[in-house]
């Protein structure tokens, strides 16, 4: 064994909390990059001088490259464990950021080319998605059942909190310090979480109480090959697609359709991080108690579904543009505002769902297959906007985001196998 697991043996219990926590930082810089990027969608349409299309193009292929690497990352985790994966990705994306300071920053005279542009945000969602599949796996390896619902919740609030960040700091850095700066304080980040992870990320010493009934439940053949995973991992990803909606262009469907200044952009988009954290956290622990994460997963698309489709009615009153009365695009604001934050809040729970049904050992391919498929839709939703705005504009825009909503809810909850159902009332005879 290596190094790090012959180690490991000398941390208590307790030592999962930094495990936790350090997953929490890997998970959080990344987010500054891939979620905070977006916040700056207007600033950097005007210095790369970027047409809307373009711009839809540039910003999905950061998810993209996130989204081809995921599954290798998973794969690679499984079998070398977590700690050397995030040290190499988390290293690499680092140095992907310093090139991207140097080489693919527009200045004053100078608009590097879209080709770099481009390659840069690829390599960075290459390189980056290693701490996705790397820190979930820690934290079904460290946590027990009785607590993964909230580890994960909170290992997941780092999307959010990442995003807030990105929301609140990167819009000013790249006004003010331009986008050479905000690279590098983004690889600074990511350096600073490496070290994070260097200090605390280790193997558990043995393997949390609680796994004999998830590991006799999990398929024998691997994730890879069961259907219900697939499912749940076709039900996250289509349901990310409203997200990345309100993500990638919600900065400019405030500015271009509200008319809203950048105080009030930049507030809407932190208050959608930061609602999205907290429901996260209440959400894990509110599913761990009573153990109905199917049923909250139904109801996250549902709202959902409604959410957007009111929002797109209340797009359609407005007219062309919000340019009517201060309460209509008050509400405007605050309809986008809840709806990111109602289709952000499920993830800990899929997550966690997710993870159970594959096993522990199998976490990191498990979660690799949903950080794929959420990803290649991270590529496809803001690729496809200003084709749906070029269509019939912004209501066709929401409506096809309620309508991702409504199809990812038979997928998130499927019916459990036979075979599924022997095994947990066996599970649950020897318990009792």
């Amino acid at each position: 064994m290596t190094q790090s697991s012959h180690s490991s043996s000398s941390f208590s219990p307790r030592h999962r909390w930094k495990v936790l926590t350090a997953g929490v930082a890997a998970n959080a810089a990344f987010s500054v990059a891939f979620s905070g990027i977006p916040m700056t969608a207007v600033l950097m349409r005007t210095g790369y001088q970027l047409d809307n299309a373009t711009l839809g193009l540039v910003l999905g292929l950061m998810g993209l490259g996130i989204a081809v690497s995921e599954l290798p990352w998973g794969l690679l985790t499984d079998r070398w464990g977590d700690r050397p994966v995030l040290l190499m990705g988390l290293g690499s994306t680092a140095i992907a950021l310093v090139a991207m300071a140097l080489w693919a920053a527009p200045a004053a005279g100078h608009i590097p080319g879209l080709g770099w542009l481009g390659a840069g945000l690829l390599l960075v969602g290459l390189l980056g998605g290693s701490v996705n599949g790397a820190s979930g796996r820690a934290v079904m390896t460290w946590f027990d059942a009785s607590e993964r619902g909230l580890a994960m919740s909170i290992r997941q609030t780092a999307v959010p909190l990442g995003g807030g960040i990105g929301a609140l700091v990167l819009p000013f850095v790249a006004l003010h310090f331009g986008f050479a700066a905000l690279y590098g304080l983004l690889a600074l980040l990511c350096a600073l979480s490496a070290a994070m992870s260097w200090a605390w990320v280790h193997e558990p010493p043995i393997a949390p109480r609680g796994n004999k009934t998830v590991e006799a439940a999990a398929p024998k053949s691997g994730p890879l090959r069961d259907v219900r995973v697939w499912r749940i991992v076709a039900g996250i990803g289509i349901l990310c697609a409203p997200q990345f909606a309100v993500l990638s262009f919600g900065t400019v469907f405030l500015h271009d359709f509200g008319h809203a200044g950048f105080a009030t952009i930049t507030a809407t988009m932190v208050f959608t991080q930061v609602g999205a954290m907290v429901m996260r956290v209440w959400s894990g622990r509110w599913t761990d108690r009573r153990r109905n994460r199917p049923a909250y997963l139904r109801a996250c698309s549902a709202l959902s579904v409604l959410l957007f489709a009111g929002l797109a009615v209340l797009v359609m009153a407005s007219g062309t543009h919000a340019t009517g009365s201060l309460a209509l695009r008050i509400a405007l604001v605050v309809l986008l505002g809840v709806s990111g934050v109602c289709v952000s809040a499920w993830h800990g729970v899929a997550y966690t769902e997710l993870a159970t049904l594959a096993g522990a050992a199998r976490a990191g391919t498990a979660l690799g297959m949903a950080n794929t498929s959420v990803f290649l839709v991270c590529f496809v939703t803001p690729f496809s906007i200003p084709h749906l705005l070029a269509l019939q504009g912004w209501p066709m825009v929401w409506l096809a985001a309620s309508a991702c909503a409504l199809v990812a809810m038979p997928l998130l909850v499927p019916r459990p196998a036979v075979a599924d159902q022997k095994v947990a009332k066996a599970a649950l005879s020897r318990s009792t």
